[in-house]
């Protein structure tokens, strides 16, 4: 390309957006960029005293999401179920509930956050988890505070993950790694069942 065709070219582009520019109606200088800071905080301070609150303050959803998830695990996983007892002698007393994708996901090392979007990155692909079953043991009955007389079930779980680990970055040095990798995490979904007594109220 000749330099005097691409100067034409920088040229016309460069005109063309300051027409745009001319055309859009609104020309922030730095009165009106006042003004306008001035009538958000005006209309912030007037939303909050009609409602009775602070004014609106932003706040990234990286925090909103950060307290719904400590919510979804307390709620999920962080708590220890209590069963009502099992009736008969020889009632089936064995592990039924093997951890779900999304608690092997949560208990892994977190290797794919606090990465910068296009800089650098970390992901996980071609996720495959096997999972196992290594403790399936029953106590004894014995007391247990808030609880009462109840067994505690052990059940052990051994999860492998295989993945492809992939880190990348697209500036300033473009780079793009793909690494086989293998991780394996003890998962434990001990639960208590009472001994005697009547329900659990629901």
């Amino acid at each position: 390309m000749k330099p005097g065709s691409l100067l034409k070219r920088i040229s016309l582009v460069v005109g063309i957006g300051l027409m745009t520019m001319a055309n859009s109606g609104c020309l922030l200088t730095a009165t009106t960029g006042s003004v306008l800071m001035f009538g958000l905080i005006k209309d912030a301070f007037i939303l909050g005293n009609y409602f009775g609150t602070t004014p609106l303050i932003p706040v990234s959803t990286y925090y909103s999401e950060l307290i719904e998830d400590a919510y979804i695990r307390e709620e999920r996983y962080d708590k220890v179920p209590v069963l009502d007892p099992v009736e008969g002698e020889h009632a089936p007393l064995f592990c039924q509930d093997p951890p779900s994708p999304d608690e092997v996901n949560r208990a892994m090392p977190n290797e794919t956050s606090g990465g910068n979007p296009f800089v650098a990155e970390t992901q996980r692909s071609n996720v495959k988890m096997v999972v196992d079953l290594i403790v399936d043991r029953m106590d004894d009955c014995r007391f247990y505070p808030l609880v009462g007389p109840a067994r505690l079930h052990h059940c052990h779980y051994k999860c492998t993950v295989y993945y492809d680990k992939v880190i990348r970055s697209d500036w300033p040095v473009p780079f793009h790694h793909k690494d086989e990798s293998i991780q394996v995490v003890y998962i434990d979904h001990d639960h208590l069942i009472r001994c005697s007594g009547p329900a659990t109220p629901q």
